[in-house]
C-alpha cells in the first residue's frame, strides 16, 4: 500500500484544492477528529483497489500536523498494507482541509466536507470530484445514515452510484 497510496498525491496531480462547489466544515475540532475511522464506501482508485477493512489513524504531530497510518487488508494475497503519511492545515485551524502527503513532497487536497455533531460519521473528498470517502468510527453504519450521507455527497456533485461499499468482515481473513 506504501507505493499504492504514494501514487495518491500523483494521481490528484499534486492538486491541493476543493472539489468545485464544495465547502469544507467550518468550526473543524481537530482533537475531535483524532484516532482511527473505518472507510465504509469510497470510489474506485487504483491505491487502494481490492482492500477491505480500510482504515485511517490521526495523531499529533510535534511540528503540529497530523501523522496518518492507512491500512487495508487484502485478501488476494492475505496480508494488510500500511502507508504512514502526514498532513498540514490547508486553511486556517478550524476549517477541515488539509493538504496530505504519503510521497516525499508531493500533496493532495484532503477536504472535510460533512462531520455529524459528535464526530461519528465523515464525508472527505479529494481536490475534485473523482475522490470520496465515507467515513465512520465504526465499521458499519446504520442504512439510514448510510442513506443520509449518500444523499449529502451526491447534493456535492459526487457520483454516488460509483461507490464501493468497503467490507469489514473479520471471517475474510
Amino acid at each position: 500500500m506504501k507505493g499504492l497510496l504514494g501514487s495518491l498525491a500523483t494521481a490528484m496531480g499534486g492538486d491541493t484544492g476543493i472539489p468545485t462547489g464544495c465547502q469544507a466544515v467550518k468550526d473543524f475540532d481537530l482533537a475531535r477528529y483524532l484516532g482511527l475511522w473505518h472507510e465504509i464506501a469510497r470510489l474506485d482508485h487504483s491505491f487502494e483497489r481490492g482492500l477491505d477493512r480500510v482504515t485511517a489513524h490521526y495523531a499529533m504531530r510535534d511540528d503540529g500536523g497530523v501523522a496518518l497510518t492507512n491500512r487495508g487488508f487484502n485478501p488476494e494475497d492475505q496480508q494488510w498494507d500500511e502507508a504512514e503519511g502526514k498532513a498540514f492545515f490547508e486553511e486556517d485551524a478550524h476549517t477541515g482541509r488539509f493538504r496530505v502527503s504519503f510521497f516525499g513532497p508531493f500533496y493532495a487536497g484532503y477536504n472535510i466536507l460533512w462531520l455529524d455533531e459528535n464526530y461519528e460519521h465523515a464525508i472527505v473528498a479529494g481536490p475534485n470530484h473523482g475522490f470520496l470517502w465515507l467515513l465512520a468510527r465504526s465499521s458499519s453504519i446504520t442504512p439510514e445514515m448510510y442513506k443520509h450521507m449518500l444523499e449529502m455527497a451526491r447534493g456535492n456533485g459526487f457520483d454516488t452510484d460509483a461507490l464501493i461499499r468497503v467490507s469489514h468482515d473479520m471471517s475474510e481473513a
